[in-house]
């Protein structure tokens, strides 16, 4: 029988990427893994074991494992879930696996690149010690083709899968919009590029609804300063960090998804919106063209008078089709955690 273990300790941070990503796809695995011939084993802080419905083979994650990670001579796989994992087995004979999700620091610290050095060796280390390794876009492949050496180790793409939303009635929200309305989802930082959205709302009636956690107040005032300079202030409402249920209610019932970010590895929140059926208008960088495909709209640069005639073209588009609310939520479904799991049980069977 195989042993694998799925290293979920970065679920120890709640409402995080890493923590979807890992409940998410070990719970999938879980459920498809043949129970005959696999093991699966979480690497899991136990308070989470809950969310796995206490699955039976869990090893407790310690903060001694920083300094020594008990040898594990039964385990065939370790599944390194983040490219940020500080845990990994001693036995030499386990196999590795490490999924990549993003090398944001190449753009983020672009003005430091001591930081950009010493963060490509952390990476490279677990590279030089893994035997297969994912990205989970075709961009986030080609940043680690481009900065990292990988020697003959392939290199797979799976890209992340979507939940879809609860089939109950959703509530609405607090900070409920009075007229149509734009939505925006993601922490409040430089990267996510949100202070070239209230451009749009420029010579029309559209709220403007950014919701996420305010992780630098100098650049939430930047999108402060640019609604005043529009005129547009009093039509956009910081909602903060926000439920599940106002999450789906606002995707619901937006007029249009808009998301200029500079730095995505995959881009979730993109795929959420589609699985409404509603009209997303994007970044043309990073992993975004990859996600939203031919169904999305994107934005070549961010000067305020091409991001209107973008914004006004594709809701005109959109208005007109009948069939490109269906070929959105189809781009949606594409993307799977089901499809996910399988695609990693296959790599682990080709591993062993």
């Amino acid at each position: 029988m195989q042993n694998i273990v799925i290293d979920c300790e970065k679920m120890k941070y709640p409402n995080t990427g890493f923590y979807f990503f890992c409940k998410n796809l070990a719970t999938n695995i879980i459920q498809q893994a043949n129970a005959e011939t696999a093991k699966i084993n979480l690497y899991l802080p136990k308070q989470e074991q809950g969310e796995f419905n206490y699955h039976r083979d869990i090893i407790a994650t310690s903060s001694l494992h920083k300094f020594y990670m008990p040898n594990m001579d039964k385990i065939d796989i370790w599944h390194s879930t983040t490219q940020m994992s500080r845990f990994l087995p001693l036995n030499k004979k386990t196999r590795i696996i490490l999924t990549i999700h993003d090398l944001n620091f190449l753009y983020e610290k672009s003005d430091r690149p001591e930081l950009i050095n010493k963060q490509l060796g952390k990476i490279q280390k677990k590279i030089n010690k893994a035997d297969e390794i994912v990205a989970i876009s075709e961009y986030v492949k080609n940043d680690i083709l481009s900065h990292l050496n990988t020697g003959n180790k392939k290199i797979t793409v799976i890209h992340n899968g979507c939940n879809a939303p609860p089939e109950q009635d959703l509530i609405p929200p607090i900070q409920q919009p009075q007229q149509p309305f734009l939505f925006v989802i993601g922490a409040i930082n430089a990267k996510k590029n949100f202070h070239v959205l209230p451009a749009l709302l420029k010579f029309n009636h559209y709220d403007l609804v950014i919701s996420g956690i305010t992780e630098s107040d100098a650049y939430k005032q930047k999108i402060i300063d640019e609604a005043v300079k529009n005129d547009v202030l009093q039509r956009i409402i910081f909602t903060g960090p926000i439920s599940d249920n106002d999450k789906y209610w606002y995707f619901k019932n937006c007029a249009a998804f808009v998301f200029p970010s500079l730095a995505e590895g995959f881009g979730l929140p993109v795929v959420e919106a589609m699985y409404f059926g509603k009209p997303v208008f994007l970044s043309a960088k990073t992993s975004l063209p990859e996600i939203g495909g031919e169904v999305a709209f994107y934005f070549d640069n961010f000067e305020a008078g091409h991001m209107q005639k973008v914004f006004n073209e594709g809701m005109r588009q959109y208005q007109n089709n009948i069939d490109l609310a269906k070929m959105i939520k189809e781009q949606s479904i594409s993307f799977c955690w089901k499809k996910a799991a399988d695609q990693y049980i296959k790599l682990y069977n080709a591993l062993l």
